[in-house]
């Protein structure tokens, strides 16, 4: 879009920015590993804090204005959410203490994945008749009293449509009788659906992020829905319900196109 682009000594600064307080995060990353061996029973508090503070500072040197309607409940709870772009994981966890699911491949990231694993991400290996499992592993996270983020479309979107909710995700707030919170984020830009902020299709992490630092604000709506009360449902029933909260509130009449063939990036 035209007139959009900040001049490239701004985009260079914001890269400098960032590269220094990924380097702050990898610092906080060691305090946190140290105070696992000192006093393990404080470090999930702790590290929650610092990863929320962490999260908030760099939303700051990132082109994005959020916008938040409605509040995370309180207590434990299974947030269920639409899937855009890793932007998605920085926005959500700077509004409340919450752990994440990744796939197994992103602890072997550089940076990215020392990050992830200090800050409690969830990691899961999928496509290998591992559900049951999965599902235990989630399960314990909200039995542990610590809320969690799950992407239910297992994939990300332009922004564009919600994809189906995958059930068997949430049948972890059916077994531990934690509420599901569905939560709505969209991006965009001078009013329209921004296409700067979708991570999708053959995106690379590096360029992606070179893109981003170098638009102007983007708008970042981000709306937390009514409850939904998981142990009424089953889980085909609760993923349809939050997949018809979140549509909703995008303005997506059902969230479904007639074409679901096209390539996306699988979550992260």
């Amino acid at each position: 879009m035209p007139g959009r682009s900040v001049s490239t000594p701004r985009r260079v600064i914001r890269l400098m920015t960032v590269i220094g307080w990924i380097a702050c995060g990898l610092l906080l990353v060691c305090w946190v590993q140290l105070m696992q061996q000192l006093q393990p029973a404080r470090v999930d508090r702790q590290r929650q804090k610092l990863t929320r503070w962490w999260m908030r500072n760099l939303i700051r040197i990132l082109p994005l204005q959020i916008r938040v309607t409605g509040a995370p409940a309180s207590g434990t709870t299974l947030w269920v959410s639409n899937h855009v772009s890793w932007l998605d994981i920085v926005v959500l966890g700077a509004q409340a203490p919450v752990h994440f699911l990744s796939k197994a491949e992103v602890r072997d990231w550089p940076v990215i994945g020392w990050l992830a694993g200090a800050a409690g991400t969830c990691f899961i290996q999928r496509g290998q008749g591992t559900s049951s499992t999965v599902q235990d592993q989630l399960t314990s996270v909200l039995a542990a009293q610590r809320s969690l983020v799950i992407f239910a479309e297992g994939t990300t979107t332009a922004g564009d449509r919600v994809r189906t909710f995958h059930g068997r995700l949430l049948s972890a707030a059916i077994e531990a009788q934690v509420p599901t919170q569905p939560v709505a984020v969209a991006y965009r830009y001078a009013g329209e659906r921004d296409s700067t902020a979708p991570f999708i299709n053959d995106d690379e992490f590096s360029q992606h992020l070179w893109r981003l630092l170098g638009s102007k604000d983007i708008e970042v709506d981000v709306r937390f829905l009514p409850l939904l009360d998981s142990t009424r449902l089953n889980r085909n029933q609760l993923a349809r319900s939050a997949h018809a909260s979140v549509c909703q509130a995008l303005g997506l009449e059902d969230g479904r196109v007639e074409d679901e063939t096209a390539e996306v990036k699988a979550a992260a």
